[in-house]
């Protein structure tokens, strides 16, 4: 029989969340192979031990299918508790089910409402049958359309092994300049922007005015930590200019380019339309990040539970 080691006890415990005691009794049972270990684990349903930390839904897929010779598309955030499951083949087949059930819905819908594609009840009661096979919570999270009227396109882009999402509607001045290459590499470059950027409006002008003054309470509230005291008059001043600041890191056309970062993304906008001839506009875009403000529960520590199995 195969020797095992802790270290593979650990690799396949991070990806299964399953037991350290099924964990090794998989890995003496598939003599050390790590896939059939995985195999085993999952014919058997210990990956359901996952469920000790929780029935939090923090991992998962961003999915996003564009429509209508992109003029429209569809985003949507399906999560389930382990990474291990998120890879499966039923999880992925349902989450492409959940895309194309957004397709034909209206903005808004509830899609745990709408008919599953392919079957005879809705999504929702796909949902409920996949966590009874999968041993683990599954959440359709949200999901989202955007749609351009006119010349210009809607974009999709797909980064960190489809855990960030990004959706992007971008007007033209006329279909002629929709159809350059460099129409379509402007807008590719930007949708990576806001994937590695994470902006949350396109310009200055959508920024609501309660989130100003909430930001101007936070830098307030930073500069009376300061063990320096800032003189009174000049208070202001300096509020304004982290405000300032703030506003840049969070508003797409003002951050700098990763790509040029001499250079703003309302600059490479100016520069883009000059080049062809006509207006080039973000008219909106958004950006889905898997367990993005959901809080993780914190997992049984790795080196306990050996002392305790050491222990017993």
């Amino acid at each position: 029989m195969a020797q095992v080691s802790m270290q593979q006890v650990k690799e396949l415990r991070d990806r299964t969340q399953a037991g350290l005691n099924d964990c090794r009794g998989a890995l003496m049972e598939a003599e050390g192979d790590m896939d059939k270990a995985v195999e085993i684990i999952l014919k058997k349903g210990l990956a359901k031990s996952a469920k000790r930390a929780g029935a939090v839904a923090t991992e998962g897929t961003v999915a996003v299918r564009l429509e209508q010779n992109a003029k429209a598309g569809v985003i949507v955030e399906v999560n389930i508790q382990t990474d291990f499951a998120a890879r499966s083949e039923g999880f992925k087949s349902f989450v492409q089910k959940t895309l194309e059930a957004a397709s034909s819905a209206k903005s808004g819908a509830d899609l745990g409402g709408e008919p599953f594609p392919g079957g005879s009840g809705s999504v929702e009661e796909a949902r409920a049958v996949l966590v009874g096979k999968l041993g683990e919570n599954i959440v359709v999270r949200r999901w989202e359309r955007l749609s351009i009227d006119g010349a210009g396109k809607v974009h999709s882009y797909i980064h960190m092994g489809d855990k960030i999402g990004v959706l992007l509607a971008v007007r033209a001045a006329s279909d002629a300049v929709a159809g350059k290459p460099e129409f379509s590499k402007f807008v590719d470059d930007v949708a990576m922007q806001i994937a590695a950027m994470s902006p949350q409006h396109v310009s200055t002008s959508e920024v609501p005015e309660d989130a100003k003054k909430k930001q101007g309470e936070i830098i307030e509230a930073q500069m009376a930590e300061d063990p320096k005291p800032v003189p009174e008059k000049a208070r202001p001043k300096i509020i304004e200019g982290k405000l300032a600041k703030w506003m840049k890191e969070v508003c797409l056309l003002e951050q700098a380019s990763v790509l040029e970062s001499d250079k703003s993304i309302e600059q490479l906008r100016a520069a883009v339309s000059k080049a062809l001839g006509g207006e080039v506009t973000i008219a909106r875009f958004v950006r889905y990040e898997v367990g993005e403000g959901i809080e993780k529960p914190t997992a049984p520590d790795f080196a306990d539970e050996v002392a305790k199995m050491a222990g017993n």
